[in-house]
């Protein structure tokens, strides 16, 4: 029997200053395989390379993963800054679009970080670009040693930080069997306000919206701020979440 596959979106680097790349961390990748069960399939977040709609004719799922980019501020009506830089443009293009496609069609989409982010912009959301500097809000970005540099330990950037409160009876407390989770905590931007259809799920101890769904999507349609790709091969929650969308997507497959 052929495996189903699942589409992973890339993201714009240069190497070297010079060429332009896509770029998938490998940890993706990997939950993909070996967690969900399915071939990993990189594409362009590139709107002139990839073709939505030939893109959704072949894959059984999606996955919007993190990425240091933050979403264009225009895309939810607020005024860039520079210091709110990178941004990826080509990849909100894709994003976007594709998000609101695969939930149309009822294709599995998985949003991690700046995909959960895509996700509510796209269903009409807005985003706050720092977090920490709303009152009341922790830093949510990675640990930095005290010279400002990025901690060098990836067990220690990696490592869970805070707690997530799930809404009882939820997708989330229902795929995880329980209504509080510890997580890692990567990310400076965030949402501010949630989308029409975009339904809030899990809550940060400082308010920070963490977990997400698509209201009314027919298949998987989910949103963690978290880093879920980092270890779902041993941490027991992130593998229940690999595991429920690789079920998702099989579901998908075989029906096609």
């Amino acid at each position: 029997m052929k495996r189903p596959v699942v589409g992973v979106i890339g993201n714009s680097h240069r190497v070297e200053n010079r060429f332009t790349v896509q770029m998938v961390g490998e940890r993706n990748l990997s939950a993909v395989a070996e967690v969900a069960g399915a071939l990993p399939l990189m594409f362009a977040g590139v709107p002139e390379i990839t073709d939505i709609g030939a893109l959704l004719e072949i894959v059984d799922g999606v996955v919007l993963t993190g990425a240091r980019a933050n979403v264009h501020p225009t895309r939810f009506n607020t005024e860039p800054s520079l210091k709110h830089e990178p941004y990826d443009v080509h990849r909100d293009e894709v994003a976007l679009r594709l998000s609101e496609a695969c939930v149309a069609r009822g294709i599995p989409l998985f949003g991690i970080c700046r995909g959960l982010q895509e996700m509510n912009v796209a269903f009409g959301g807005s985003l706050h670009p720092e977090i920490r500097e709303i009152p009341g809000r922790m830093n949510h970005r990675m640990p930095r040693l005290e010279n400002g540099e990025i901690h060098p330990d990836p067990t220690v950037v990696f490592a869970d930080r805070h707690e997530v409160r799930l809404t009882p009876g939820g997708a989330f407390a229902t795929i995880l069997g329980c209504d509080a989770i510890k997580v890692n905590s990567l990310h400076g931007q965030g949402i501010l306000e949630p989308g029409d259809r975009v339904v809030i799920e899990g809550i940060a101890e400082d308010g920070t919206i963490e977990a997400i769904r698509i209201a009314e999507a027919p298949s998987f349609a989910l949103g963690v701020q978290w880093h879920a790709e980092y270890d779902p091969q041993q941490n027991p929650i992130n593998r229940k979440l690999f595991e429920a969308f690789g079920a998702a997507v099989k579901k998908r497959h075989l029906s096609s």
